[in-house]
């Protein structure tokens, strides 16, 4: 009686090995097929693609979280040394920026709630949480809280960052070719000096990030020390790019694995809505975006992946696979997700109340 806990403990570590084992073998798959097909970003594309179906088709994908933090951590050191001190000459176009960049939040957000809670139907929870642009993590810990459908707001989240990445891999592609890029062949070797620096200082970045608990704050995190260490010359050297690449396909299994069979009834039934907000939210964000372009003369790249409505991690390694600056795009979603994270419980407070004296009216 006493050692069947353990036989079923131990079954269950051999069973999740297994099961990480084939995910990364499916992502890698994925990603090699589409570097050999010659799709864009094929690392993460391709990844993103091959994972999701399996996760769809049954099949268990797991990432430990250890994996998981250590990919967040070596990515986020990666994107962070595109940073020059150059970069910082900038800054002034930037404040200009994040008020378009609220203005973008206000017009994706009340344009998909009001599609969800006036065409589909959908309750007033449930439509602000799904009309959320990115923050994945905090919507749905913030929905739990809630009287919301998480099955909605999972499958419209998912299937727009999905879409997301999607749409702007060949569209970035064809964009970045003449952005203003960064250049990534760093000729300074990476000393074991400026190599202890850059991890002790990443280290304690992505450690701070973890505990404010922001939305991929480790590797935010990370990337913020990085950013400085590079943007201040402290550091001149950044790790091999075969590092950054097999971090790409990682998260691809994170992103793919957002959904799984259990979704395929609900993704047919939603897919339609999920469609609308995909492209309700776009629009809106391109339109805002092409003012930022004609006020401030940012290039297209680098606002197409900072308003994009998607999640810090994708869109961050996605910039930093263009060379088109990672500090301006990571910035601005962590300015979102701040934006979102202020205002989301005021707005679910008033929502619960509403609808709750509408209940007790009628």
């Amino acid at each position: 009686m006493d050692q069947k806990p353990l036989i079923r403990k131990k079954d269950d570590v051999w069973a999740k090995a297994i099961a990480m084992v084939v995910s990364l073998a499916i992502a890698s798959v994925g990603a090699v097929l589409a570097f050999w097909i010659g799709l864009p970003i094929p690392f993460l594309l391709g990844s993103v693609i091959a994972v999701t179906a399996a996760s769809l088709a049954g099949m268990r994908i797991y990432l430990p979280n250890w994996l998981r933090n250590v990919v967040f951590f070596l990515l986020g050191l990666q994107a962070g040394s595109g940073v020059r001190p150059e970069t910082f000459d900038q800054l002034a176009a930037w404040p200009g920026s994040f008020v378009m960049l609220f203005v973008t939040l206000i017009l994706v957000t009340g344009l998909t709630y009001l599609l969800l809670r006036k065409g589909f139907g959908w309750d007033g929870q449930t439509a602000l949480f799904s009309a959320l642009p990115g923050a994945l993590s905090f919507v749905l810990a913030a929905a739990s809280d809630t009287r919301a459908d998480m099955v909605k707001i999972t499958i419209i989240q998912t299937t727009r960052l999905l879409l997301l990445i999607g749409f702007l891999a060949p569209l970035l592609a064809v964009l970045s070719r003449n952005a203003p890029h960064v250049d990534l062949a760093v000729t300074h070797e990476l000393t074991l000096q400026s190599a202890a620096i850059l991890f002790a200082g990443c280290l304690i970045g992505a450690v701070i990030g973890h505990y404010s608990r922001i939305p991929g704050g480790m590797m935010l995190g990370a990337l913020l020390a990085s950013a400085l260490l590079h943007g201040t010359s402290t550091v001149a050297a950044s790790l091999p790019r075969s590092i950054s690449d097999i971090g790409t396909i990682v998260l691809g299994v994170l992103i793919g694995s957002r959904i799984n069979a259990g979704h395929r009834r609900h993704i047919l039934r939603y897919l339609p809505a999920a469609l609308l907000a995909f492209a309700i939210g776009t629009s809106a964000a391109f339109a805002t975006g092409a003012v930022v372009w004609l006020v401030f003369d940012i290039h297209p790249a680098q606002i197409a992946l900072a308003f994009a409505p998607g999640a810090l991690e994708a869109l961050t390694v996605i910039a930093f696979s263009l060379g088109v600056d990672p500090a301006y795009v990571a910035s601005h979603h962590v300015a979102r997700f701040i934006m979102i994270a202020v205002t989301v419980p005021f707005l679910a407070r008033w929502l619960n109340r509403k609808e709750g004296s509408k209940a007790i009216g009628e």
